[in-house]
């Protein structure tokens, strides 16, 4: 085929891929940092939204476990509003051109462009043997979004270092075999960094400082109490400062707009206290996913459906995924068969 512009699969709206690791149901983290984000871009993009489960296995899993946090993250994903409609939504490795072009792509990608990445070396700083797929795990990344030529993939600023690697991925490969892949941009999240709840680090299940988006009001309340305010805010009448408190950032996020000054005020005037700013706080969370506790209640009463929607989306990712790589053995040299003449022998 003749080089052409490298576009996203020829639709009349831009594409969107993005995924997640299975690590169960959803949590504050997920939803803010991604999910939310995801629900608004079906309204403008042809989006693809995977279950990355060949990413997951590069750390530390059950395998026991895995399909259960597989269904558990895909009930969430619908619960929330991903409508298989508008949407293409799917379990990676049920789509096995993710690892077959992550291979091609390990021939036109520098160890030393790997070695750079700061999440590898985080990563890997804190192991004593290093798996390759730890190593090569932003090689699958650029894999999952080139092989459906999307040009926007929305991240958190943690995850931008290995689009750009994608970008340079899919520039490399289209000046050796002509212009194929759209060099994708970023959709930053406007969330920005979502602290868990004991205010060290990133809300994250292996910290367990996050908050399910699934939970009960109980159950909410439970880790909403226990979550780290301002240190040096220490009696109920001390004056707080809502800046530097993690339950004061996830007001703005859950409380309605118009009570958010008088959370701040009362803050910083020390006339109300972090057990009842908590509590305020527990009961905005647990009525913003009332509606979404309700719709995976009810996905959960009919596990069929789920996996259908996902054999389906699976099914439409197939087709699209076998397209980019007919034509990435073609233009690589890789599809032979009809092509070969015989020789003759002399007589």
């Amino acid at each position: 085929m003749a080089d052409q512009e490298a576009t996203g699969g020829g639709g009349d709206r831009p594409r969107v891929f993005s995924g997640m690791q299975p690590s169960g149901e959803a949590h504050l983290g997920n939803y803010l940092g991604a999910l939310q984000q995801w629900v608004q871009l079906q309204e403008s993009y042809e989006c693809y939204f995977c279950i990355v489960d060949e990413h997951a296995i590069t750390g530390e899993f059950t395998p026991a476990e895995l399909p259960d946090r597989v269904f558990d993250l895909a009930v969430s994903f619908l619960a929330v509003g991903l409508d298989p409609e508008r949407s293409t939504i799917f379990v990676q490795s049920d789509v096995p051109e993710h690892v077959r072009l992550a291979w091609i792509f390990n021939a036109v990608t520098p160890v030393g462009d790997l070695e750079r990445m700061t999440q590898y070396k985080d990563k890997s700083s804190r192991r004593e043997s290093v798996p390759a797929g730890l190593l090569n795990y932003p090689i699958l990344q650029a894999a999952d979004i080139l092989l459906y030529r999307a040009q926007k993939v929305p991240v958190g600023e943690d995850q931008v270092q290995h689009l750009e690697l994608a970008r340079e991925i899919a520039r490399r490969w289209n000046a050796r075999f002509g212009t194929l892949f759209p060099e994708p941009q970023a959709i930053l999240s406007q969330a920005g960094r979502i602290v868990g709840l004991d205010g060290a680090g990133k809300m994250s299940k292996s910290m367990g400082n996050t908050v399910g988006i699934l939970d009960e009001p109980e159950e909410i309340w439970a880790r909403v109490r226990t979550a780290v305010t301002d240190p040096q805010r220490i009696r109920k009448n001390d004056p707080g400062r809502p800046e530097v408190c993690n339950v004061f950032s996830l007001h703005q996020h859950f409380t309605p707009a118009e009570r958010i000054p008088d959370i701040e005020g009362q803050c910083r005037a020390g006339t109300r206290g972090c057990v009842e700013c908590k509590q305020i706080l527990a009961e905005n969370i647990a009525e913003h996913f009332a509606g979404t506790r309700e719709r995976a209640r009810e996905l959960k009463a009919h596990p069929d459906r789920v996996r259908e929607i996902l054999d389906a989306g699976a099914a439409r990712a197939r087709r699209e995924a076998a397209q980019t790589l007919d034509e990435v053995r073609e233009r690589m040299g890789m599809v032979w068969r009809g092509r070969l003449q015989p020789t003759g022998r002399p007589g």
